[in-house]
């Protein structure tokens, strides 16, 4: 059964994918006492260096683990688009976001961390209305469930963090992307789905994701390879890149060089 999100969570209708923890639009709750918020990285954010892109003044960047979650690139990005990665005759257009493992795979793998958890990036950065519109704005597709990371060894990281976590375009436009918001983000860019299960990742981009787990530690780089899985979510990004070698060599647009190399 589907957990339903905690109180404080707009509902103004059924959802097609409901979530534990699942934060309001003004994050409530996740604010530590220091007035910060620890954001996981799963995908480009778990390099440093690509992560102050985005978060100038982040602190403590750190790896972690959040547990029964897995990445699937299953969905399209507009911003791939907008910068001239995208390649949609050939549906390598995905990006990453977190899924629930489905019971079955978290219980018959408990005993071993791929793929009952993913590695992380964990950071604090500050908590304002601003900021955390920004984050909204920046993520907009996805939904934002507070979660219980790890470090490494299994330890509470001490404080709930933020993840992007997979949506639904049913539940996309009813929270979120209203039909003029759609043709703004979406339409512009001839995009009818944004979530959905027959795109292939973004070769630029999955390049970037795979240095950007070397860079923290060998353990990023392994779950990235065995715990993050095509939309068929069967094939893992390791089977994929074994058949598929010269993603590897791929590289961005002279403009994108230092932002989409790990």
């Amino acid at each position: 059964m589907a957990a339903m999100p905690v109180a404080g969570t707009a509902m103004s209708s059924p959802r097609e994918l409901t979530y534990e923890g699942e934060l309001d639009e003004a994050f409530s709750g996740l604010t530590g006492p220091d007035g910060l918020m620890t954001v996981a990285g799963f995908g480009s954010l778990l390099s440093e260096r690509s992560a102050r892109f985005t978060f100038p003044d982040l602190i403590n960047f750190r790896p972690g683990r959040v547990h029964g979650w897995r990445r699937v690139f299953a969905h399209t990005a507009d911003v791939f688009y907008k910068r001239g990665i995208a390649r949609p005759e050939t549906g390598e257009v995905s990006s990453l976001s977190l899924e629930l493992l489905p019971p079955a795979s978290a219980s018959a793998s408990a005993t071993s961390a791929p793929p009952s958890s993913v590695v992380v990036s964990l950071f604090e950065v500050p908590a304002t209305p601003a900021s955390v519109a920004a984050f909204i704005a920046r993520e907009h597709e996805f939904r934002f469930v507070g979660v219980d990371p790890t470090d490494l060894g299994g330890r509470p990281a001490g404080r709930r963090a933020v993840i992007c976590a997979r949506n639904t375009d049913a539940d996309y436009r009813a929270m979120r992307c209203p039909p003029a918001e759609w043709a703004r983000r979406w339409g512009a860019h001839g995009v009818e789905r944004v979530w959905r299960d027959d795109v292939l990742p973004c070769r630029v981009y999955l390049r970037h994701c795979v240095l950007a787990a070397r860079s923290l530690c060998a353990e990023a780089e392994e779950s990235f390879l065995d715990a993050t899985f095509l939309a068929d979510r069967t094939t893992t990004i390791g089977q994929y890149l074994a058949a598929n070698p010269d993603i590897m060599n791929e590289q961005p647009p002279a403009e994108l060089a230092q932002r989409y190399n790990g």
